[in-house]
């Protein structure tokens, strides 16, 4: 079944911004199946998809995103589906459609299980997660995660275990200069140059050390700044990506780039701010390494593929931040192996696909 999924999910175009079509076919499919599907609006995007099966003991979320990135230049692959040997070729394949088909169809299998022998389970397929988030944080403000024990997204992990991730701001970076005639520019302040030569210095910050997420980055993303006619140009704005870890909040990356002007004695006037989003900020988290759930996730990863799972922790940021900080589940992250993401010619291992469903079918009885 699940198969069959990923090939539907694959060949539905779901850019961010614009999952409409696939959160009508996830609904629709659902409600097929016999469930009672809840939509979810979520302003700047489709709705979110819900859907509920009772249970005992846990309640659990089973997590998805329906978006894709925008399709880049030199595919020599089929962006809507080509199956060559185990690998299924096709533009969010591997993030995160088969994920996502992994966990519908889990949901499914799940949903013949005795009510007795099955957690409650809340299958949720949310949009926009490779722009602000919008969809996973509509569904936690909404509230109806409240009762939630625990979170499974299912993001392209390799087979595994993701126990954490970094966080991020989105800084913006002013720079206020002095107009001059651009013939006599040391009667002036470029505003551009000062910017450049402040971004050039990024490297000299120094990081905070996390025993589990390592440490953070700087990563310029755009520069701005123009001026009219024959004239020094007085203003220049940077967009700069500042991936933390914790213990690193905005004060402390503030203030840090504030010495840095100093530091290097930069002329012009500079303000420091974050970039306006719609969503809050991504905030780092871990899970405990011996978090109850964990040791049963790593149990049955023992009993069913004969190997103890990998731990790692995200690099950078996803859905599973909203979880792991605002809604202060235990968040756990563990999807199929592919490659390519947010690149030509993505790919996502079948067999891999499978593995994963099973594992999260038989970790979910295993938890009444």
């Amino acid at each position: 079944m699940e198969f069959d999924l990923l090939k539907e999910l694959v060949s539905i175009s779901s850019p961010f911004g614009r999952e409409e079509k696939i959160s009508r076919f996830i609904a629709s499919f659902l409600e097929e199946h016999g469930f009672d599907v809840e939509l979810l609006p979520v302003e700047g995007s489709a709705d979110d998809v819900i859907a509920h099966l009772p249970g005992k003991r846990y309640t659990v979320v089973l997590n998805g995103h329906m978006d894709t990135v925008n399709p880049s230049p030199g595919w020599t692959r089929n962006p809507r589906g080509e199956l060559d040997g185990d690998r299924f070729y096709g533009l969010g394949s591997a993030d995160m459609k088969a994920g996502l088909a992994a966990i519908m169809a889990a949901f499914m299998e799940m949903a013949e299980v005795p009510k007795g022998e099955r957690p409650s389970i809340i299958f949720t397929a949310v949009s926009d997660e490779e722009g602000y988030s919008r969809g996973a944080w509509e569904l936690i403000k909404s509230g109806k995660l409240k009762d939630a024990d625990l979170v499974l997204v299912a993001e392209p992990t390799g087979e595994k275990l993701m126990l954490g991730a970094r966080g991020r701001f989105i800084v913006q970076v002013e720079v206020f200069g002095k107009r001059a005639h651009a013939a006599r520019p040391q009667e002036g302040l470029n505003a551009i140059e000062e910017l450049g030569r402040f971004v050039g210095n990024l490297w000299r910050i120094r990081f905070r050390n996390h025993r589990k997420l390592g440490i953070g980055s700087y990563c310029t993303l755009a520069i701005e700044g123009s001026t009219d006619g024959l004239s020094v140009p007085d203003y220049a704005k940077a967009i700069i990506d500042r991936h933390i870890v914790i213990g690193e909040d905005w004060d402390k990356v503030e203030g840090e780039l504030l010495r840095l002007a100093e530091r290097i004695k930069l002329r012009a006037r500079i303000r420091v701010g974050k970039f306006q989003r719609p969503t809050p900020d991504m905030l780092p988290y871990t899970v405990r390494e011996n978090d109850r759930f964990v040791n049963i996730f790593k149990s049955v990863h023992r009993s069913l593929l004969r190997s103890e799972p990998e731990i790692i922790y995200g690099r950078s940021v996803g859905d599973f931040n909203y979880f792991g900080t605002y809604l202060g589940k235990p968040t756990l992250v563990y999807g199929p192996v592919g490659g390519n993401l947010h690149s030509p010619d993505e790919w996502v291992s079948v067999e891999s696909m499978k593995r994963v469903k099973r594992l999260y079918v038989e970790f979910l009885k295993s938890l009444v």
